[in-house]
C-alpha cells in the first residue's frame, strides 16, 4: 500500500498511473489532538474509511463525526479534512482513484445505465456510510475488502479491485440507496473562495505573507478573510500557513544533506527559534529529533 501522506491542497499528484489510476492509502495518526486529515481536494473521487478512533470529517463546509467502521465518499473536487474528535487518536483506510477507470470502452448498456449515472453524480454513493441499514454494512464490507485488495497487491489486483468498484455500484443500485449529487453541496461560492485563498498560501508560501495579501485575492477586509477562513478550516490563516510550512520541511528533513537552517529558510520561516518551536508544536519534537526518527525508521525496514 502506497503510505505516501496526502499533503498538498490541490492535490497535483497522480493517484495510482496513467494505466490504472487508484491509489489506496493507510494512515496512523497516533498523536492525539493532530490533523487527521489536512484540507485539501483533488479531481479524483475518494473513500475515506475510519478503523480505529473517531474523527471529525469536514466535507466543503458540513462537519459531522464518523466513528470506528463508518465511511465517507468525497466526490471529485470537494474540499474535506478530518479533525481530532474528542482529542482521539485515529486509523484510517482511503481509497482515490479517477472516476473514469469504471468506464466502457464504448456507450453500451453498462456505461449508459450505471456508469453515466455515476460520472455525472445523479446515482452516486451516499456521503457518511454509517452502517445503520443492510445494504450499508454490505457496502462497508465491500470497502474492506477493497482495501484489503490494494494493500496485498497479488498479481491482477487490479482485475479484483475494479471487480469490487462495481460490485460496489450494484449495491447502491435499488431506489433509496444512491443519492444525487449533481447539483453540488450547499455554499459552494464560498468553498471556491477558500480554494482560491488556500491555492495562493500553497503557492506562496515560501515568501513573506501578509494576511491582507492572501484576502485581497477574494477579495475581503483582513478582519473579514480571517473570520472566513476560520469558520471554514477551524484554524486561523496563519496557523494554517504555518502547518503547510511544516508539511513542507517535514519533507525536505528526509534528506540528510539540508541543513536545518536552510530548511527552515525554505519553507519561509525567517527565525530559527521560532521554526524549531512551531515544528516542536506541530509535530511532538524538534527538527533534528524528526529526521533522527525517520532515518533510522528508514534504515530499519530496509534490514527487513
Amino acid at each position: 500500500m502506497d503510505l505516501t501522506i496526502k499533503t498538498s491542497l490541490k492535490e497535483n499528484r497522480r493517484h495510482g498511473n496513467d494505466s490504472f489510476p487508484l491509489a489506496s492509502y493507510w494512515i496512523d495518526q497516533n498523536i492525539a489532538g493532530a490533523p487527521i486529515l489536512e484540507c485539501h481536494w483533488h479531481d479524483e473521487v475518494e473513500f475515506f474509511y475510519v478503523m480505529e478512533g473517531e474523527v471529525l470529517f469536514q466535507l466543503d463546509t458540513d462537519y459531522f463525526p464518523v466513528k470506528a467502521g463508518e465511511a465517507v465518499f468525497i466526490d471529485s473536487g470537494e474540499i474535506h479534512a478530518g479533525h481530532s474528535y474528542n482529542n482521539s487518536t485515529c486509523m484510517y483506510g482511503a481509497v482515490v482513484f479517477d472516476s473514469q477507470l469504471l468506464s466502457s470502452s464504448s456507450f453500451d448498456h453498462i456505461q449508459a445505465n450505471y456508469i453515466a449515472p455515476f460520472l455525472d453524480r445523479t446515482k452516486t454513493f451516499p456521503v457518511h456510510i454509517t452502517g445503520d441499514s443492510r445494504w450499508e454494512r454490505q457496502l462497508l464490507f465491500q470497502l474492506r475488502e477493497l482495501l484489503s485488495i490494494c494493500d496485498q497487491g497479488d498479481l491482477g489486483y487490479e482485475l479484483a479491485a475494479k471487480q469490487q468498484l462495481y460490485a460496489m455500484l450494484h449495491t447502491i443500485l435499488p431506489q433509496g440507496r444512491h443519492v444525487n449529487r449533481s447539483k453540488g453541496l450547499n455554499n459552494e461560492t464560498k468553498s471556491l473562495r477558500l480554494k482560491k485563498a488556500i491555492t495562493y498560501i500553497q503557492l506562496h508560501y515560501h515568501q513573506p505573507l501578509k494576511i491582507a495579501e492572501i484576502a485581497g485575492q477574494i477579495p475581503m477586509s483582513e478582519g473579514q478573510f480571517i473570520r472566513f477562513f476560520k469558520s471554514m478550516t477551524r484554524q486561523t490563516p496563519i496557523e494554517y500557513l504555518n502547518s503547510y510550512r511544516i508539511r513542507r520541511a517535514a519533507e525536505l528533513l528526509l534528506d540528510p544533506s539540508n541543513k536545518i537552517s536552510s530548511v527552515a529558510m525554505d519553507v519561509g520561516f525567517d527565525h530559527m527559534s521560532y521554526f524549531v518551536k512551531v515544528f516542536r508544536q506541530q509535530m511532538n519534537c524538534t527538527p533534528s529529533d524528526y529526521r533522527k526518527r525517520m532515518l533510522h525508521a528508514g534504515a530499519e525496514s530496509l534490514k527487513v
